[in-house]
């Protein structure tokens, strides 16, 4: 026998009714959102036994099963109900989802407005296409014009029956110019301002009290007192009435204010999508297709879906790269300036990187396909982007606050504007009591207070990747700019990171070469990026490599192994320390190596001091000009190394480096950060290694070098697509710059509602006879969010 499945009973997170799922009143608005999470928003157990099942190396985010329009990316409680969020793991979808600006933690896969503050979702996923289909925009660009049509005639007719009746045609009386202005202006006010009055009812239903309720409470005020005096003008004392009974009516206030609000909505929307510019030129790099080599030599042009890692691609002179991988055959010189911001073309040579969707110079090359599709740098570079617009910074809160309690105090403050011109202002005292109260809903909208922060977010981030500086989150841009300690390893951050064998010094009998041999078949088996310099040198010299036994690596101290017959140690004194070995006269040659910024090594041949080997790694020609730009913006530089103190002391003198940590093991990086932070000091560590990750993460800022491991990414705030410390310059710019426009957009919101709502409420009347119209404060209004949105958007032209 069949049982019939009871029905779980949920909350509409619009409605807050109590609904089944398949009940004809689940509200519509919320009904993909509901479907979508279906099998997550039954009940508290059910939602923990699904994401128990799904693998737990998936997508997943956690929403609550009683708004499961809440997302976040991390574990905690439900902003609007206070319950336990759980965790849901995604399938993979290409579907769009959407989501607010202002409160990035609402997700959903259909657009729609947000259900707080009522501002329109925008896509998470952007197309390179820059013509792509905005269904908002169309919509209230369509009301907009009708309303507008409509609204100009009602506001001429008013002003003309106002301020020159005489004008009036013969014959038309002003109750049919009243009932004209109810005709032209109703359809305007209902049918032009009605996803304004969804939005507020949505707001009041959901407690989330936003622009959109003040809107809608402002026009239909209006409307209805204008319909009511219109239908009605009896019930009104006489002192409000005109000649023939009439009462004055405000229905150009409330059409105009609708077409105002409109308008500002258009303007508004079509700036925001220029806020991704930087996302769609970043897609629009890379190439339709790629020209692939089959393995009889022939060649064809291909779809660049179709590339698969290992395919041999052919790069003609001028174009552009299409995936990310190494150079097989020949030499050219690549544009990377798009995704490093490096304006001179890099010299690519066989077994060199190259990125997808950089240019190609005059040489042909072979490519070997590497990374495809969502691998690619670009892609990540788009996805990382994405993440961080949608992120929030710490001064964000700040607004929050603000815009949680100013609705509520707008809404008295209109109250008490209604009950103190309705009491002790002049005749007509109703109809100034809720004129000047409209006034006051309409001018205080906070939507130019929330806008102020993530604008200028996604403006700056979308700017900070062009020019090859990627931003993790908001957090790490806000904080980037108070650093006042950069904290750098010396290999690959301030040196070329390819060091080059430049002496070997022998003693007790030792020939040079066959020492060389002995050490550098002993280093064929490190990893360490001194040991490649010293296999390279031993290869350019011609010398036999042998097999290596035993080899064993000591954190911090070297290596040993039994090469040919021979016990070979290589290392620095605490290695021959822990072997009892005693190092003769090495210690005096390797400190004069030293003071020449050579990191040497000391060499034991069956545990007989036997020579060192000096390697040397330069300088990047970009270094010292990038320190003195640090120190202009009033940031110390500390380098920190495994080096010995000397080697380490004579590139600091070289480069006028601040401070010197020298000798540090990987797991004592994080304790010099830790230090430097006790101190009191704001920290920004650059690394690029697995090594570095934990003091990555330790830092307040933890910048990975692009050149570097995926791990120490992870772990950083900020990744520079190109390693060098010119790319931490333009991330501390970027950071002042992006901040110093939410300043501005900040101030101008707070002035602009500071000053804007008494004025409204008519404080300067007693003392110059100044009232604030409704439809000067709609056109006020609107055209504050657009200049927040518009000064965000300088940032597009900021040079870094």
């Amino acid at each position: 026998m069949k049982h019939k499945k009871a029905e779980q009973s949920l909350s509409d997170p619009v409605c807050s009714m109590d609904v089944t799922e398949d009940s004809e009143h689940h509200c519509h608005d919320h009904e993909h959102q509901h479907h979508s999470h279906t099998s997550h928003s039954h009940s508290h157990s059910h939602s923990h036994s699904h994401s128990s099942e799904q693998p737990l190396d998936s997508p997943s985010y956690y929403t609550c099963p009683m708004h499961p329009e809440i997302h976040e990316d991390k574990p905690g409680n439900c902003p609007k109900c206070g319950m336990a969020l759980d965790r849901v793991a995604e399938v993979a979808s290409s579907q769009t989802k959407y989501t607010c600006p202002m409160h990035p933690e609402i997700v959903q896969d259909h657009p729609g407005s947000c259900p707080k503050c009522g501002m329109a979702l925008e896509p998470m996923t952007v197309a390179a296409d820059s013509e792509e289909k905005n269904e908002e925009l169309e919509d209230m660009t369509r009301r907009f014009k009708y309303s507008i049509i409509l609204a100009i005639p009602v506001f001429i007719l008013a002003m003309v029956a106002d301020l020159a009746p005489s004008l009036l045609p013969s014959g038309l009386s002003m109750q049919m110019v009243q009932w004209i202005e109810f005709i032209l202006a109703t359809p305007v006010v209902i049918w032009g301002g009605w996803p304004f009055y969804v939005r507020a009812i949505q707001s009041v239903i959901t407690r989330n009290l936003n622009m959109f309720t003040l809107i809608g409470l402002g026009v239909s005020v209006a409307w209805t007192y204008s319909t009511i005096a219109l239908l009605f003008p009896s019930i009104f004392p006489p002192v409000m009435q005109m000649e023939g009974g009439l009462v004055d009516v405000y229905f150009e206030a409330a059409a105009v204010i609708t077409a105002l609000v409109l308008l500002g909505q258009v303007l508004e929307l079509r700036a925001r999508s220029q806020t991704n510019d930087a996302i769609k030129m970043l897609l629009g790099l890379a190439p339709n297709t790629a020209r692939i080599v089959r393995e009889d030599g022939s060649e064809e042009d291909i779809p660049l879906e179709q590339v698969k890692v290992g395919d041999i691609l052919r790069v003609r002179p001028g174009e552009k790269i299409p995936v990310d991988g190494m150079v097989i055959e020949g030499n050219s010189s690549v544009d990377e300036s798009m995704v490093t911001g490096e304006p001179i073309p890099v010299e690519k040579n066989t077994n060199d990187k190259v990125i997808g969707a950089t240019v190609n110079g005059t040489g042909s090359i072979l490519i070997r396909a590497e990374k495809i599709g969502s691998d690619t740098l670009l892609s990540q570079i788009v996805k990382m982007v994405s993440e961080a617009q949608r992120s929030r910074a710490p001064i964000q809160k700040l607004a929050d606050i603000v815009a949680g309690y100013f609705v509520p105090v707008v809404v008295l403050v209109a109250v008490l504007t209604m009950i103190v011109w309705g009491f002790w202002g002049p005749e007509p005292r109703l109809a100034h009591a809720i004129i000047n109260a409209v006034a006051v809903l309409i001018i205080a909208c906070p939507c130019a207070l929330g806008l102020a922060t993530p604008m200028s977010i996604m403006v700056g981030t979308g700017k900070g990747a062009t020019m090859g500086v990627l931003i993790k989150n908001a957090e790490a841009l806000e904080t980037m700019e108070k650093v006042n300690v950069l904290v750098v390893d010396k290999t690959g951050t301030l040196t070329e990171g390819k060091p080059k064998l430049v002496s070997v010094n022998t003693q007790n009998d030792f020939d040079p070469n066959d020492m060389l041999s002995l050490v550098a078949s002993l280093e064929r088996a490190s990893e360490h990026p001194l040991a490649e310099a010293i296999v390279n040198g031993a290869d350019d010299k011609g010398l036999q490599l042998f097999a290596t036994d035993n080899f064993e690596s000591i954190t911090g101290k070297g290596v040993t192994g039994q090469v040919n017959g021979y016990s070979v140690a290589l290392g620095n004194e605490k290695l021959f320390t822990s072997l009892d070995i005693a190092p003769e006269g090495l210690i005096e040659q390797a400190h004069e190596g030293q003071n020449n910024g050579q990191t040497v090594m000391l060499v034991a041949i069956n545990h007989q001091a036997a020579g060192i080997i000096g390697v040397a790694d330069p300088v990047k020609e970009t270094t010292a000009k990038a320190i003195r730009d640090l120190h202009q913006e009033g940031v110390d530089v500390v380098m920190l190394t495994g080096d010995s103190r000397k080697t380490a002391e004579a590139v600091a003198s070289q480069l006028n480096i601040d401070r010197v940590e020298a000798e540090v093991l990987p797991d004592q990086k994080a304790a010099v950060v830790k230090q430097l932070q006790s101190e009191g000091k704001i920290v920004a560590m650059a690394g690029d290694g697995i090594n570095d990750a934990p003091a990555l993460a330790q830092a307040h800022v933890g910048i990975a070098m692009g050149t570097g491991t995926d791990v120490a990414m992870e772990s950083a705030g900020v990744t520079l697509i190109k390693g060098d410390l010119n790319g931490i310059v333009r991330a501390r710019r970027l950071s002042h710059a992006v901040m110093s426009n939410i300043r501005q957009n900040l101030f101008f919101a707070f002035i602009y509602n500071s000053l804007g709502v008494p004025v409204a409420a008519g404080v300067l009347y007693p003392f110059f006879g100044i009232l604030l119209s409704p439809i000067i404060a709609a056109t006020a209004m609107s055209f504050s969010s657009v200049s927040v949105v518009v000064n965000s958007l300088r940032l597009r032209n900021m040079k870094l």
